[in-house]
């Protein structure tokens, strides 16, 4: 494996940690909100922006492994940055529905 240089493992790896604080902070909003909403935007919040530093890392990584720009971690973000976002909207729309009383 070829040595990656300084001035991209020093990104990378603050980026590694910052996502993971996000992903944590995400997963403990899950545990410590009172109710449904706020779990939901904790953890779609706090995982999307993880997800997306943890694939930038990669990104960043891979793209110096392989002395060229690597796109498929460039699509796998673009994916989880617009997937997750309409999931919890889809789900939080559901819960609404669910909790209204039927109209006579």
């Amino acid at each position: 494996m070829p040595d990656i240089p300084a001035w991209i493992a020093l990104p990378a790896t603050l980026l590694l940690i910052v996502g993971g604080l996000l992903t944590l902070v995400g997963s403990i909003g899950l545990l410590r909100l009172p109710n449904f909403f706020m779990r939901i935007h904790s953890v779609s919040m706090g995982n999307t922006l993880g997800v997306g530093c943890v694939l930038v890392a990669s990104m960043l990584i891979a793209s110096a492994v392989a002395q060229r720009p690597v796109i498929h971690e460039l699509l796998i973000t673009l994916f989880v940055v617009f997937t997750a976002p309409i999931t919890a909207i889809v789900l939080m729309q559901a819960a609404i529905r669910r909790t209204k009383p039927p109209k006579q």
